[in-house]
């Protein structure tokens, strides 16, 4: 026989506070392994930029390593506040209460991301 629409399966009833308290949990876990895909995006463009580029490039290769060592510290940062952030978030969700992210970390992410874009292109721009 068919599952009724909107019934959970094998007869059972949803409870919303667990329901909820999974989505959570789970949630969570996409956004520790988002911190993750974006420490290796960046690991990915510290090597594309620090050295791949200068082995193509002539002039000056130093820029291109030292904005390829920024992102390196870019994905150190975020596969290392994965596992701290995922943590909180966790001990939180199991007090019953929200944690919101350091708006300070927050931040200074942006700013080395936004610093380590500005100097790229001016990189780019000086060398063509």
């Amino acid at each position: 026989m068919p599952q009724p629409e909107g019934q959970p399966p094998g007869g059972g009833h949803f409870n919303d506070e667990r329901d909820a308290t999974r989505r959570t949990r789970l949630a969570n876990e996409r956004t520790y392994l988002a911190w993750w895909r974006t420490g290796l995006t960046a690991f990915a463009v510290s090597i594309a930029s620090g050295k791949l580029v200068p082995a193509l490039a002539t002039g000056s290769t130093w820029p291109y390593t030292a904005i390829g060592i920024g992102f390196a510290v870019v994905g150190l940062f975020c596969t290392g506040y994965a596992f701290w952030r995922y943590r909180e978030v966790e001990k939180a969700v199991s007090r019953g209460e929200f944690v919101p992210p350091d708006e300070r970390l927050v931040a200074l992410l942006s700013a080395v991301g936004a610093a380590l874009g500005v100097l790229l292109l001016i990189v780019l721009l000086t060398e063509s």
